[in-house]
């Protein structure tokens, strides 16, 4: 787990001059866990975080890792947090998921209508095969392969390769969180 606060030098996070050495920790740690695929973020102990401050920070690393590496933030304190690290990941369409008491929830950019079935899917699950994912939403193989690259490659699912039953390679997708 990541503790933000313990990578400030204070509780409130402004701007990008003090993002950029922020980001730096950021990348050290998971840098220092290469088998680690998902990382939890805590904002305990942060009282405010602008806009900027959450760009150069949580956005970019998410969009540093896209497809790789997952990060869910969790323990945020306002909803002003939440605001402007929203505004700063929808302004580059980078998908960010939160856990809290109402559940894990997206923010930042949101997954295309013909794709949310498939997200909705993985997310239910923690992890789906392509040709499950067609069954359950009732679409073919090559469909659902292709939304779920696209949701992938956007920042929605991480996956995996395994071997399938038939001895070739398949993606298994996974959620962040």
């Amino acid at each position: 787990m990541i503790v933000l606060r313990d990578m400030m030098p204070k509780s409130e996070g402004w701007g990008r001059e003090m993002g950029r050495p922020v980001f730096s920790k950021l990348v050290e740690h998971v840098e220092r866990n290469p088998d680690q695929t998902i990382f939890p973020i805590s904002f305990k102990g942060v009282k405010q975080v602008d806009y900027s401050f959450a760009s150069e920070t949580v956005v970019q690393l998410a969009r540093r890792y896209k497809g790789e590496k997952g990060f869910y933030l969790f323990e945020i304190a306002t909803p002003y947090i939440e605001e402007n690290i929203d505004a700063a990941a929808r302004r580059v369409e980078q998908p960010l998921v939160i856990g809290d008491a109402k559940g894990h929830r997206f923010i930042g950019a949101e997954p295309s209508t013909g794709s949310k079935a498939a997200l909705d899917f993985v997310v239910a699950r923690s992890h789906a095969r392509t040709a499950e994912i067609a069954a359950g939403i009732h679409v073919t193989v090559a469909n659902a392969s292709m939304k779920l690259k696209q949701l992938w490659s956007s920042g929605f699912l991480l996956r995996r390769e395994s071997v399938a039953d038939s001895g070739g390679v398949e993606f298994v997708y996974q959620r962040i969180a």
